[in-house]
């Protein structure tokens, strides 16, 4: 054999060998990597699921849909399950977060009662959740609770100051920008976890991201903190940019490396590390790790190209376990993979389609219906007026259908309205009303039973939702913030001021309890029966008024009316308004006074010279 080729198939099974080391998989990593995968297939029919519910939702026509082998002509599709998501977004936007947001503190301890706490704590979540990074992110998150029946958020510490380039202008100074807790949605499709464990907090949790290069030396730039962690994390970068270079250098067959690590979105194991970007597998959870022997509680584990650890720490949240929280739609008992609003009315989407193709291609054939031809007919062409000639025995005839089959708008509009309610609607947010007189709370409570579904799947989303991240972005400041310089509206003054806080001013014992404005029918409700109550006996009742604030009263209306942007509602305002329209009253009857007193103009010639009883001229000059 030629030395030559001899040494280069030497240099080849050198460096397959050295590939095959290279990406040997910790122990760890594949054991993570493969409850990934189960869990992942655990969930695929339910994917194939949103995926349908997906296409009726942004269909155009029934080409983009399952529906589209229906032999029909027409291919019409109505977008009924797209305008029930609308409704009920806008709808749970509506009462889940209004226009003016209260979020209350309640403390554990009677020290963290204290006002000045509470004040300081509401008014730093406040000034978070004031934010149009926040409310985006919760449009998100309320979108996915409707698609997919589940909906998934994290938080985050986010410090968008930006350093600017030392100048004579600048002097090295730091540009001023958000530092605090941040919502993070997460995509029901990029996050796996054990649907049979008894709750999700208690659920191991895997979620995948994809990063390009630029990010991951980022990230672990920033898990740094001390010398050894730097030199780990330097290794690792060095790591990630050696396999990608020795893989594009070797020439051989990754097949079976293809089978071990299936990177979901890459046609290759191959095709994934010559890209630009590195897959991130984050583990939450407790786990056992079988190589030390050793259960680990609350770890944080990330895992790059689906074998090497790249961390592995302990969660530093207080509360002992990662703050990922999971709300579902409509639960199941026994499985953690919620059912969406939408998901069960695929079917009846489809057989509204159904019908509308099947009346629009019956009405064709009425307008243009075929002809049956008996016998030796002439060729003629079918117009108005058209002659046809024909043997004795030759007729041509029209085969138009059935007209009942017209009616099938009535059974679309009874589809349409079932689905409606099987969705949990807000009738009167359509303005739907059932026929008769109503009379005294008859209308409300027809309302609120109406919408008793909506208003449960609200209250839903808010305790496990809102209510649990906002704890997380207060425990999360606690841990990282600094001096922070917000600004608060002054309710009594209807002004902006500034506070400044520190870690101590939100550290206390307790937990914060969103409230949402009411429902729209508990609203109307509600002002009527405050309404009937003034003018019942109880009502003017003087004995009993007196128990009742006024001023809690101007502000309960001031939030039902939602007229808080007018400013109209401030304690004893008419008070000052009468003293001030009392004054102006009092210098203008003062006014008058002086001139009606002043007496009219009298000329000199008025004056009679020793005339008895009359006046002394004017002096010279004198009005």
């Amino acid at each position: 054999m030629d030395i030559s080729l001899k040494n280069g198939l030497v240099l080849m099974a050198g460096k397959v060998l050295d590939l095959l080391d290279v990406i040997t998989p910790d122990q760890l990593a594949r054991g993570i990597c493969e409850k990934y995968q189960t869990w992942e297939s655990f969930r695929q029919q339910k994917v194939a699921e949103w995926q349908e519910v997906q296409k009726y939702v942004f269909a155009t026509d029934t080409t983009k849909t399952t529906n589209s082998s229906l032999p029909w002509s027409n291919k019409t599709t109505i977008p009924k399950l797209c305008q029930i998501r609308d409704n009920l977004f806008s709808n749970y936007m509506a009462t889940m977060f209004p226009k003016r947001r209260n979020i209350k503190w309640i403390s554990d301890t009677e020290e963290d009662n204290e006002k000045d706490k509470k004040d300081a704590i509401e008014n730093y979540i406040n000034w978070v959740t004031d934010r149009n990074e926040y409310y985006d992110e919760v449009e998100k998150v309320v979108l996915d609770y409707i698609d997919y029946g589940n909906c998934f958020a994290t938080v985050e510490w986010s410090d968008r100051r930006v350093q600017v380039e030392e100048s004579e202008d600048s002097g090295g100074k730091i540009q001023s920008g958000y530092v605090g807790p941040q919502l993070r949605r997460i995509n029901p499709l990029d996050i796996v976890f054990n649907p049979t464990a008894p709750s999700f907090g208690e659920s191991p949790k895997i979620i995948r991201s994809i990063v390009s290069l630029g990010e991951i030396k980022e990230m672990l730039e920033r898990l740094s903190t001390d010398a050894n962690e730097k030199e780990d994390a330097q290794k690792m970068w060095d790591y990630i940019r050696g396999i990608r270079q020795t893989v594009t250098q070797y020439v051989g067959d990754l097949s079976v490396k293809d089978e071990i690590y299936n990177i979901s979105g890459f046609t290759s194991y191959r095709n994934y590390l010559e890209s630009n970007y590195v897959e991130v597998l984050t583990f939450y959870g407790d786990i056992y790790d079988d190589e030390s022997e050793e259960f680990r509680r609350n770890r944080v584990i990330k895992i790059v190209d689906r074998h090497k650890v790249i961390s592995d720490n302990v969660h530093p949240s207080d509360f002992g376990t990662a703050p990922v929280f999971h709300v579902g739609w409509r639960i199941r008992p026994d499985n953690l993979w919620a059912m969406g609003p939408l998901d069960n009315l695929v079917g009846m989407q489809y057989r509204i389609d159904h019908l509308e193709n099947m009346k629009a291609d019956v009405f064709d054939l009425i307008a243009y219906p075929p002809l049956m031809v008996k016998g030796y007919v002439d060729d003629f062409t079918w117009a108005p007026m058209e002659r046809i000639y024909t043997s004795d025995e030759g007729d041509v005839k029209l085969m138009s259908p059935d007209v009942n089959a017209l009616q099938a708008d009535t059974q679309i509009a009874i589809l349409e309205a079932k689905m409606e309610e099987m969705a949990g609607s807000p009738k009167e947010a359509m303005g739907f009303r059932t026929p008769g007189e109503k009379t005294k709370y008859e209308v409300q409570r027809l309302e609120n039973a109406a919408a008793r579904i909506f208003q449960n799947k609200t209250g839903q989303f808010e305790r496990r939702g809102p209510e649990n991240w906002l704890n997380a972005m207060l425990e999360l400041a606690r841990r990282n913030m600094t001096d922070q310089v917000i600004r608060v509206f002054d309710n009594d003054y209807k002004i902006n001021v500034f506070q400044s806080l520190t870690q101590d001013d939100i550290t206390g014992y307790g937990r914060l309890k969103p409230v949402a404005a009411r429902h729209f029918a508990e609203t109307a409700q509600l002002v009527q029966d405050l309404s009937n109550f003034r003018q019942s006996t109880a009502g003017s009742d003087p004995a009993l008024l007196m128990h009742f604030s006024t001023v809690k009263e101007a502000a309960l209306w001031e939030e039902l009316l939602e007229i808080e942007k007018y400013q109209i509602v401030q304690p004893y305002i008419r008070i000052h308004e009468q003293k001030d329209a009392q004054m102006l009253s009092n210098i203008n009857q003062e006014q008058t006074a002086a001139q009606t007193a002043q007496p009219a103009g009298i000329t000199p010639d008025d004056y009679t010279a020793g005339a008895e009883n009359s006046p002394e001229p004017p002096a010279e000059g004198a009005l």
